[in-house]
């Protein structure tokens, strides 16, 4: 089943000499449980496409359908609505809020939405996480990580359609970027939840079921790997 379909998209910063065209005409489809890889040289247009995809910048022209929504015909608060209940960010940075705990950070975009905590699916994540012992700690208590395997659980409370991540083990070491490709790789297979990954690591790539290559703003490689599940 299709869950995302990005079609002509582009997106051009700037006017007359000084435009930059960061997507041109990018079009593609991803289905629900797919693991992508999306790679290419940094200013090719990778963290640019995420964010489009993620509701967090707006296209020049092209559409964005995800989970059957047409990302930008909606509103402002619809829009804001969707960013919290159908996409699930994962930065290199982490993003987590310096004041608030664990359990406070990987809680809060449900409780941006006014909803209640679905505790099961809370206390799951802390316990596939390894952060049952660390509920009540503050980010700059955390390693590094610890402060990743957060910003997996924030990103997986509200169950999204789609989770997409921006070089999600860039600041970790090797140690830590195998256990946290092993975690999104965990809720890819177990749960399908379908995983989107900007990386300029190979090796993380080739462990998706498929690569798109960008380069200048456009897709030049879609390549499936057989066998990556195994």
């Amino acid at each position: 089943m299709e869950i995302l379909k990005i079609d002509h998209l582009s997106k051009v910063y700037g006017e007359g000499e000084n435009q930059v065209r960061a997507l041109d005409d990018v079009s593609f489809s991803v289905e629900k449980g797919e693991f992508v890889a999306i790679i290419g040289p940094s200013g090719s247009g990778k963290s640019t496409l995420l964010h489009i995809l993620g509701g967090v910048d707006q296209p020049t022209s092209g559409t964005v359908v995800m989970d059957g929504q047409d990302v930008y015909t909606q509103n402002e608060e619809a829009l804001a609505v969707f960013r919290r209940r159908k996409v699930g960010l994962i930065y290199q940075f982490y993003n987590l809020i310096p004041v608030l705990d664990v359990v406070e950070n990987m809680s809060l975009p449900v409780l941006m939405d006014s909803r209640e905590v679905d505790q099961a699916r809370l206390q799951e994540l802390l316990d596939t996480l390894g952060l049952k012992d660390r509920i009540h700690n503050l980010p700059n208590q955390l390693s590094g990580g610890q402060q990743q395997r957060v910003s997996i659980g924030r990103a997986l409370m509200n169950a999204p359609a789609v989770v997409l991540a921006d070089e999600p083990t860039g600041n970790l070491d090797s140690k830590n970027s195998r256990e946290i490709m092993e975690l999104l790789k965990f809720y890819n297979q177990k749960y399908e939840q379908t995983l989107i990954v900007i990386t300029h690591d190979e090796s993380i790539a080739r462990q998706a079921d498929r690569i798109l290559t960008i380069e200048d703003g456009r897709i030049v490689r879609d390549e499936k790997l057989g066998g990556s599940r195994e």
